[in-house]
């Protein structure tokens, strides 16, 4: 008994092992092919959060003259996970019927196709990341401070959540081509629905001034909402700033961590459960993906 469940346990280990490595070539290949006979190579990837700090600070610092300070940094902060999120989600989608041809004639586990498309986005999160914290070395060094912890959970909970709608979206792909489509419209509206580009304590001075405040709760309860205002919380420091009026401006909520950690469980919590639902879906259409393509 003892033997055979040895030989069980070595046949999953070598299984996993062989899910790696295929993972981990599709993510190479994948990143050879996007930068091939590219002069720059790499340093591509960097050009567009470069991009946006310059534009927003620009924008938000000359042209508008918001009340935040230090926009850039606030904007930053929240989009560059939000961006993994949406560019992993889309390119997963049609992970699967993109690779029609290796689904239909070799045996290999399909579930490594969308991870695949998580790691390449999350390779470039890490060098956005990079080039993020550079600026902010000379420019805003005060987000180098005990607060910085948040960031660990955040991005946490933003690959298992961009994990399950992976697995999700690319299974249902298959059958139904119209999810990608659905999707890229989906994620236009998300992105305006998620404090990125206006603070999350406008919401709530909004629904509160409306008598609507117990709505909160439920645009909180929206994974990437919870995501990028605790990444937020974590790299601008001061919820409350004076403004560029010389008024007190509120950001971000104040209190300490607990309303952080506390949404941040929320939000691990249906991502956990959209995992099993994506997991489950996936290996239930993945019989018929030859079929289907």
């Amino acid at each position: 008994m003892a033997q055979v469940r040895q030989a069980a346990d070595a046949r999953a280990a070598a299984q996993s092992r062989v899910r790696l490595e295929l993972l981990t070539e599709l993510i190479r290949k994948d990143l050879k092919v996007k930068y091939k006979n590219s002069a720059l190579g790499f340093v591509w990837s960097l050009a567009n959060p470069l991009l946006y700090l310059a534009v927003f600070t620009l924008v938000f610092s000359f042209f508008l003259q918001g009340n935040v300070p230090w926009f850039a940094v606030l904007f930053m902060s929240g989009y560059l996970i939000w961006s993994f999120f949406n560019s992993a989600s889309l390119d997963a989608t049609g992970a699967v019927v993109g690779n029609a041809n290796l689904v239909r004639k070799v045996r290999f586990p399909r579930v490594v196709l969308p991870l695949a498309s998580v790691g390449f986005a999350g390779v470039h999160l890490a060098l956005q990341l990079l080039v993020f914290f550079l600026f902010l070395v000379p420019f805003y060094p005060d987000a180098f401070g005990p607060q910085l912890w948040l960031v660990a959970p955040a991005l946490a909970v933003a690959v298992v959540f961009t994990v399950a709608m992976s697995l999700l979206a690319s299974s249902l792909n298959v059958r139904y081509r119209d999810v990608q489509h659905l999707l890229e419209i989906t994620l236009l509206a998300w992105f305006w629905l998620t404090p990125i580009v206006y603070p999350v304590t406008v919401v709530r001075d909004k629904l509160a001034g409306a008598g609507l405040l117990w709505m909160f709760k439920f645009y909180m309860a929206n994974p990437m909402t919870s995501v990028v205002v605790a990444a937020q919380r974590a790299i601008y420091v001061h919820p409350v700033v004076t403004g560029n009026d010389g008024d007190l401006v509120q950001v971000l909520p104040a209190g300490g961590y607990g309303f952080y950690l506390q949404w941040l469980a929320v939000a691990a919590a249906i991502s956990a459960g959209l995992l099993v639902v994506g997991l489950w879906t996936f290996r239930r259409l993945q019989a018929d993906f030859a079929e289907e393509l």
